[in-house]
């Protein structure tokens, strides 16, 4: 069974920080592209971070120089770490995987106007001022 789990998120006060996990099972990382997004209430879903499966990476700009994404594929784990926290990252925040366009199913929400693969169920981020 194919899974993306989510884990790591929790309440922060601002300039505080976090590391969520994402940790797939069913495929490997290797194979895919993997992103976080967000989605705060009455918000579209938004791309915070991705990782390609040769390993470059893309931040949206509210978030460049504050967090960072990394793998590692010996334990099947996207890592989003979020330094200096501010009220406005508070969002539920997921993994997705693409695979391929070939592969990609409609999901949650569209991110940046595109489909993915594989889908978490997310983890909630509060950041209190």
């Amino acid at each position: 069974e194919v899974q993306l789990v989510e884990s790591g998120g929790g309440s922060v006060q601002a300039g505080g920080s976090l590391r969520l996990s994402c940790t797939a099972s069913g495929f490997t990382l290797d194979d895919s592209d993997m992103v976080w997004y967000r989605q705060a209430p009455g918000n579209e879903c938004k791309l915070v971070a991705s990782v390609s499966s040769i390993g470059s990476t893309y931040y949206a700009d509210s978030v460049k120089g504050r967090f960072t994404i990394s793998q590692d594929n010996a334990k099947n784990t996207v890592y989003l770490q979020m330094n200096s926290l501010k009220p406005e990252d508070t969002a539920v925040y997921y993994c997705a995987a693409d695979l391929g366009q070939l592969t990609v199913v409609a999901g949650p929400c569209k991110i940046d106007g595109r489909w993915y693969t594989y889908w978490g169920q997310g983890t909630q981020v509060t950041v209190s001022s």
